[in-house]
């Protein structure tokens, strides 16, 4: 279902698998929440209508760690759908304890490499939006290749976006927010929403983690594109 220039199997990961511990908590809420509200992955296009039950903009969250700010997101947006994707046991354990516990029936979580993902489950024009808070900024040099935003990935993301559909992407690492600016910019599909950085938008809660760096100084730098009308 792929093009020629999306990322095939085989595809440099932008994350590594590390033993973490999970908690009797979170090991009880993806034994009891995974078969209700996961999303195997399968080479197949997904019905996104039919996932949900309903038409609805659908917003795909990639790597939302211990999930608070994607259920935050999806309760304070309950007219739209979110699919949200992580690898880790105890994010993806953590966000069930929340979808259980707030009642969250317009989320749906995949855990799978986010790549696999969007080039085998998501059709073209099929979202509304697409999140990327606070991907692993990969600092050292040599490793900048295990980015997640680099264009190959971007063009996807960008394909699966309908016209008017935004990207969202957010770091406090300023180097890597650079290159995120530079590889959305030169995506021919997408077109800034603003003259470079944008505002935070309201939808993107601010975490505690966020908001203590702000206080010590650190920098936050959202960056949003929309994927450019038809012609």
């Amino acid at each position: 279902m792929s093009g020629p220039d999306a990322p095939r199997a085989g595809h440099i990961r932008s994350f590594v698998l590390r033993q973490g511990r999970v908690s009797n908590a979170q090991a009880r809420h993806l034994e009891s929440g995974l078969p209700r509200w996961g999303v195997a992955y399968r080479p197949d296009l997904l019905d996104l209508n039919a996932l949900f039950g309903r038409p609805a903009p659908k917003i795909l969250e990639i790597g939302f760690g211990m999930g608070e700010t994607t259920a935050a997101i999806a309760a304070a947006r309950p007219d739209w759908d979110f699919l949200g994707i992580e690898v880790h046991s105890p994010g993806v354990g953590s966000l069930l304890k929340l979808v259980e516990q707030q009642e969250l029936r317009n989320l749906r979580i995949a855990q799978h490499d986010a790549v696999e993902v969007v080039r085998d489950m998501i059709a073209p024009a099929a979202l509304a939006g697409v999140h990327v808070y606070f991907p692993d900024p990969w600092p050292k040099k040599r490793h900048h290749k295990r980015r997640l935003i680099q264009p190959p990935f971007v063009q996807l993301l960008a394909e699966r976006l309908a016209p008017g559909g935004y990207l969202h992407c957010a770091t406090d690492w300023e180097e890597y927010a650079q290159q995120m600016l530079a590889v959305l910019s030169a995506c021919p599909l997408l077109e800034n929403t603003a003259a470079d950085y944008a505002p935070r938008p309201a939808w993107r809660v601010q975490t505690k983690f966020e908001a203590r760096g702000l206080r010590l100084g650190h920098g936050v730098w959202d960056v949003l594109f929309r994927r450019a009308p038809a012609a």
